[in-house]
């Protein structure tokens, strides 16, 4: 073979052409392909060998062509065999690709056909010979004309057919690469690149994961030719289909303990990181593929994944592109938060929808899944999270005030999509370490810049950071200590927040304590109010939180970190003896505080019974202080009246006059850690026999200042009941009023005095241990703060400045559950006889019930109470049981008849206020503590008779309440209507409402609630407005999460036209009653509930529509409801439509109503304009199904347009001139009830009419809909302009004969010209529209 090798090449390099085709003529094609062969294998000289054949075998004659076909067909299969080297492939293949144009049509055709089969059976698998087939296709294209079967085609249609020959046929996984990369350089028409990308993206689930990045980066590459969004659409569909599956198997694979996976997680994920950097990467480069990309978020967000979302993250990191894919996701959230919740809100569309697909979950899927290596997205995620703090984050009050109360659950959707951020920066930080010193230092730098807003959420996120990684957290602990340096410049809420955060690390990082002992010394000389406050909030964090050897256990230990979580070095441990010094230091700066401002004192004076509680060791030293503080102010001889100097507690400036010293805060802290001091002394110390000498000498020293504080405690008593009004400088005739510093320094001295008043009950009445002589004093005691308590409420009314609230009360929350306690439900026979002696006065009980209420509402608006315990979020929650257990008690055993019947007085009775504060507990619960309802229920009393209900269940406990509350409302409603109570009905009907809240809209029991709710508004009819707005807002809150309410609106509205007459004086209204409850006096305040819940239900339908002309949009959908006929009506659509036509039927008798003027009106008007615009919408969505798919309108659409020209245009132009006119009279109306109608204010409503444009814009949306209404009309063939009738409501409007008979009755010519001047000017109004609504029919 050497031989034949040697003698081509040799006469190829001669210049004697017709030698070598002699020679090449002299060997057969065997020998040929061998020497071919063998020269391709050996590697040597087969570029000049190829050379020679071609140079001997002239494309002219007949036998070099069919050589040269030959040499293609032979060496096609030689390069894809895989036996050569990959330089020798890439030279012949190149030296092929040079002569291919010189083939002939016949010779292009078969050779085109030898690759298409070669592919077609697998054979292709290198893909090294496939570069030569773009070049053999264009070739092909330029010939003129080719046989095909029988006929010939041109060489373009030839081309044609093989392209759709090869996209038809099935492709071996292996070559899908190599063809997707020989396609880049075939020419394509728009249809065959769009054939071959669906082709391809078909394969992807064929092929090996690892095979997938590669493709996809040829596919990007393909994709500069088109079908850009096809590509996109297809690669993240693959990714979405793969990442459900995943999770599918983990579902299954948790519940069967398979370990078996089809695609390895982690395989899944690195896969998809690579994709995405492909993506970026083509983006970055053709801004034509980004416009595609983010086009396809844009419109809804249904198409969003885990997948996409990690790539719209890397995307922002183009710096052109931020803004709009921070926006683009920033409406998908809150878009996705708001859908959720109107699809809870209501059956009717839970029934009609299957489930909502949750943003916020895609987003934290894509966290969890960034941890497999996805650098590119997690800066994205940082970005995001603060993004979404900042934005939805929330925002200051009015004058700067923080509006939300703290620790209140997130409900609405912008309080969810700031939560969300918070979990993604919070997730972020646990799993990303590269990250995790920026999001620290983006916290705190919003900690210390944000003064103006409130930044709770910021110091939740620090405190879960602080929680879940203090080690890293003590690696950036000079970030920590740059934040200290501004504590005195911070907000007062902002310190304790971040203390509190910070506190945990306190106790293991020495040169961070040290830093903020430093700072918070500073602060307490500063020259701010705040800056003081911090220091001492400080102090006190810190006095709680560092145990001093021997105090005793708190159960009541702060978030706290053990020493295994974090290495703390030799040095820094802490020891017991170093706490004590440390703590005494800080109580040393402390005591410089009591010098300062009343506010800085009281602080002090709050703080310090939660430091004895945790540190009891302190307990001397902070008694000693309080002792010390207590005396300055306590005079000691005892014949002398008051018991206190009430003079240094107050400072003047200037006129002002300005508390100084809280006095009554003071005695209230020392009372309180005394009796917690001498508490924990009996319980640990029951037989103090056997001590050391040291103890022995403490103790006594304590029990000397404790007997020494029981002493001026109790002459304390003695004296506060001898005293008189004016021994503390106070008349029932002084000034009061706030105006005048006279007026303020008697209000200081009241408040001061009703305090201490208050604190020696409560220490008597914990002294007394039930003997009845102890009672009497504390009865003595509250008739003297009562007489102060009355003057100050009638001085408070009087006085043209309002003086501030009742005094917040100093009875703690503990006691005040007690005492409630004790009143009512205490039968044991020891005690009878002395609490015979609170019982027996009705003004304390009722005292003591109002300062239960007043604590629950503290509760309520702040999520604490003041004086001890308050901050501890579980005995709060403790005593709020025992108070709702007492309440509900007094409520069911003593019903409010017996009382009523007992007394009338204008005040309200002891049952209402129990009542008040059982609706303010349950509210209170459901805001503060939402996982604790049902413990709540579960601990109040079940009678006797009741008692199998309480097996657990919490909706039974709950239920057997509402069962209570309703039996309570039952029986007031049957009192008749002289006896009915409004007030104790709407508290009812309230609680009802808040319990049914925590009932399950599936259960029986909502059913039997809602059954039992109609009954009641059937049946009840008494005259009383607010009651019937409570009873039927109750009824429209259970009836939305039961089944869609448009039925119910029409049989109210039915009532309301009966009760309230017709426009027409001359048509007599048929008598309906559905509802009793709708009557003369109720008609109004119904009315308006109505026309809310028409708004929620065309809110309702606006959105239905909205998101089917986004599918119908998109091209998902489209393909499949092409295939729909016009008598298969979408669900949607049908809903809607019935929807819509169900409510055209409530607003008909609505609109003939004639109801009074003003808001009623007006917000009728509204909800027509905004009926019609809905219709509208809809008649669009109808012009762009008809136009797009070719549908026929649906018969129930033609029927609901009749419907609105029949039943509500022609009726609202009357309605129009009707309200335009003011015509009160309703036909069958009484006397008294035209008389109630002439009393309004017509001029003021008319002007109400005239201001609110809603008549102009009623008639706007009608000629609107009728405008697109031509359109339809014109798209679907069906004439529905047929139902419509022609407007008058823009001609002239002049009565002559109300004229004449104007001008004769009135004597007074200005009157006369004060109606000429009417009628002019509404020929003007009139005149201009009047002549451009003809011109508009008359175009038409």
């Amino acid at each position: 073979m050497k031989a034949e090798i040697d003698k081509i090449v040799s006469l190829s390099d001669g210049d004697s052409t017709a030698e070598l085709q002699k020679y090449l003529s002299s060997l057969t094609d065997d020998q040929l392909i061998t020497v071919i062969t063998n020269s391709a294998l050996k590697g040597k000289k087969v570029g000049t060998m190829i050379k020679g054949i071609f140079k001997g075998s002239p494309p002219s004659s007949t036998e070099g062509s069919q050589r040269r076909l030959l040499l293609y067909q032979h060496c096609i299969p030689l390069c894809e065999s895989g036996d050569l080297q990959m330089e020798v492939t890439a030279d012949i293949i190149g030296l092929l690709m040079l002569e291919t144009h010189t083939l002939s049509g016949p010779s292009l055709a078969q050779l085109a056909s030898l690759f298409v089969e070669a592919i077609k059976v697998g054979k292709m698998g290198s893909g090294k010979s496939l570069e030569l087939f773009p070049t053999v296709l264009t070739a092909l294209a330029a010939c003129e004309a080719l046989s095909y079967g029988k006929g010939e085609l041109s060489g373009e249609e030839y081309k044609k057919q093989l392209i759709n020959s090869l996209c038809s046929s099935r492709w071996d996984p292996q070559c899908v690469i190599h063809l997707t990369t020989m396609f880049r350089d075939v020419p394509l028409s728009s249809e065959e690149l769009l054939f071959l990308v669906e082709k391809v993206l078909r394969m992807f689930s064929k092929l090996d994961l690892q095979e997938i990045p590669p493709l996809v980066y040829q596919l990007l590459l393909l994709s500069a030719k088109g079908c850009k969004k096809q590509v996109l659409d297809g690669i993240i569909s693959y990714f979405k289909e793969q990442d459900l599956h995943q999770e599918e198997e983990q579902k299954h694979g948790e519940s069967l303990d398979l370990e078996i996976q089809s695609i390895p997680q982690d395989q899944l994920r690195h896969v998809e990181g690579t994709v995405i950097l492909h993506i970026v990467f083509a983006i970055r480069l053709d801004h034509e593929l980004s416009r595609e990309f983010l086009k396809s978020f844009k419109t809804s967000y249904g198409d969003l994944c885990p997948f996409s979302v990690a790539m719209l993250l890397s995307v922002a990191r183009i710096q052109r592109y931020e803004e709009q894919v921070f926006e683009l996701l920033k409406g998908a959230i809150i878009k996705s938060f708001k859908d959720e919740q109107l699809q809870q809100g209501s059956k009717f569309l839970q029934d009609l929808l299957s489930g909502h697909c949750s943003v916020a979950k895609m987003i934290l899927d894509t966290v969890k899944n960034s941890v497999f290596g996805w650098d590119h997205v997690t800066q994205g995620l940082v970005q995001l999270g603060f993004f979404l703090m900042d934005t939805f984050g929330p925002k200051p009050g009015p004058f700067g005030k923080t509006t939300e109360g703290s620790a209140t659950v997130a409900r609405t959707p912008t309080q969810l999509a700031c939560k969300l951020g918070g979990q993604v920066l919070l997730q972020g930080f646990k799993l990303h370490e590269p990250i995790r010193g920026e999001i620290l230092e983006q916290v705190l730098n919003r900690l210390v810049t944000k003064t103006a807003s409130p930044v709770n959420h910021y110091l939740d996120l620090f405190s879960d950071i602080v929680v879940s990684a203090p080690m890293i957290l003590l690696e950036s602990s000079s970030k920590v200590t740059e934040t200290f340096d501004h504590l005195s410049y911070l907000p007062l809420a902002t310190v304790q927040g971040l203390l509190k955060a910070v506190q945990p690390l306190l106790k293991v990082s020495m040169s961070l304590k040290d830093a903020l002992i430093l700072v918070l010394r500073k602060a307490m000389f500063s020259s701010q109010l705040d800056g003081r406050k911090s220091a001492v909030t400080g102090f006190l964090l810190l006095l709680k939180n560092f145990k001093v050897l021997g105090s005793l256990a708190s159960s009541q230990c702060s978030q706290a970190v053990s020493s295994s979580q974090v290495q703390v070095d030799v040095h820094s441990r802490y020891n017991s003896a170093a706490n004590e010094a440390f703590c005494l230091e800080i109580l040393s700066s402390l005591r410089r505080c009591l010098g300062q401002q009343a506010d800085v004192r009281l602080m002090l004076y709050e703080g310090f019974y939660d430091v004895l509680r945790r540190n009891s060791q302190l307990a001397s030293s902070i008694m000693q202080t309080l002792f010390s503080q207590l005396r300055r102010y306590y005079e000691p001889e005892q014949d002398l009246l008051p018991p206190v100097k009430l003079e240094p507690c107050i400072t003047a400036l200037g006129d002002q006059v300005f508390l100084q010293e809280p006095l009554a805060h003071l005695v209230s802290c020392t009372v309180h850690c005394l009796l917690w001091l001498q508490n924990v002394r009996q319980s640990t110390n029951p037989n103090a026999g056997d001590s050391d000498d040291d103890d022995d000498e403490e103790e006594e020293k304590e029990e000397g200042y404790q007997s020494e504080l029981q002493t001026i405690l109790e002459s304390m008593t003695r004296r506060m009941i001898k005293s008189e009004l004016e021994d503390f400088e106070l008349d029932k005739s002084a000034e009061f009023s706030l105006g005048s510093s006279v007026g303020v320094k008697n209000n200081v001295y009241a408040v001061l005095v009703m305090g201490v008043y208050e604190v020696l009950m409560e220490y008597n009445f914990i002294k007394a241990n039930y003997s009845k002589s102890h009672f009497e004093d504390l009865m003595e005691l509250f008739k003297r703060y009562h007489k102060l308590s009355e003057i100050l409420k009638e001085k408070s009314g009087k006085g043209r400045v309002p003086s501030n609230k009742t005094p917040r009360s100093l009875l703690s929350a503990g006691f005040i559950s007690t005492l409630l306690t004790v009143l009512f439900r205490d039968s044991t026979q020891s005690r009878v006889e002395a609490l015979s002696v609170l019982r027996s006065s009705g003004e304390f009980v009722r005292y003591s019930v109002n300062v239960a209420v007043q604590k629950i509402q503290q509760l309520e608006e702040t999520g604490h109470t003041d004086g001890p315990d308050g901050q501890n979020t579980d005995r709060t929650f403790s005593f709020l049981c025992d108070m709702t257990r007492v309440l509900m008690w007094r409520y069911t055993s003593i019903p409010s008849v017996v009382e009523d019947a007992g007394k009338k007085e204008k005040r309200c009775s002891l049952s209402l206020l129990c009542l008040e504060g059982l609706l303010r507990i349950f509210t209170t619960c459901q805001q503060r503590y939402p996982d604790k309802m049902a413990q709540l229920l579960s601990t109040m009393d079940i009678s006797e008779d009741d008692a199998e209900q309480d097996d657990g269940n919490a909706t039974e406990i709950n239920f057997f309440y509402i069962r209570q509350f309703q039996r309570a409302l039952f029986t007031q409603l049957n009192r008749g209507e002289e006896e009915f109570n409004s007030k104790e009905a709407q508290l009812l009907v309230s609680i009802l409402s808040v319990l049914s809240r925590q009932l399950e809209p599936s259960s029986q029991q909502f059913v039997q609630m809602i059954t039992w709710t109609v009954k009641i508004c059937k049946e009840t009819s008494f005259e009383d407005p607010a009651f019937s707005k409570g009873l039927l807002s109750l009824l429209f809150n259970l009836h939305v999460l039961y089944k869609s309410p448009v039925s119910l609106l029409v049989e109210l509205c039915q009532d309301i036209h009966s009760q309230l007459g017709d426009i027409d004086q001359d048509v007599e209204v048929e008598k309906q009653s559905h509802f009793a409850i709708v009557n003369m006096k109720t008609a109004t305040t119904a009315t308006l509930l109505v026309l809310s819940q028409v708004d929620k239900v065309l809110d309702e339908v606006d959105w239905l529509i909205a998101r089917k002309k986004s599918q119908t949009a998109s091209d998902k959908s489209s393909s499949e409801e092409a295939t729909q006929t016009a008598g298969q009506q979408d669900p949607v659509e049908k809903a809607v439509t019935l929807q819509l036509g169900t409510l055209l039927t409530a607003l008909n008798e609505l609109v003939q109503t004639a109801l009074l003027p003003g808001t009623c009106t007006i917000t009728l008007l509204r909800e027509l304009s905004r009926t019609y615009t809905i219709l509208t919408t809809l008649v669009k969505y109808y012009i762009q199904l008809c136009a797009s798919q070719h549908v026929s309108l649906p018969a129930r659409a033609e029927k609901l347009v009749k419907l609105s020209g029949t039943h509500l245009t022609t009726q609202c132009y009357s309605f129009i001139t009707y309200a335009q006119n003011g015509e009160f009279s309703g036909r069958g109306a009484d006397d008294k009830k035209k008389k109630k109608r002439g009393e309004v204010n017509t001029a003021a409503s008319a002007k109400l009419l005239r201001e609110t444009k809603v008549i102009p814009n009623l008639i706007f949306s009608i000629e609107q809909y009728e405008k697109y209404l031509i359109t339809l009309s014109k798209k679907s063939k069906v004439n529905l302009m047929q139902y419509m009738k022609l407007s008058t409501s823009r001609d002239f409007r002049i009565n002559a004969a109300t004229l004449d008979a104007a001008l004769q009755d009135q004597d007074d010519s200005q009157e006369v010209s004060a109606i000429l001047n009417l009628a002019a000017s509404q020929m003007t109004n009139n005149s201009l529209t009047h002549l451009q609504c003809v011109l508009y029919h008359v175009s038409q």
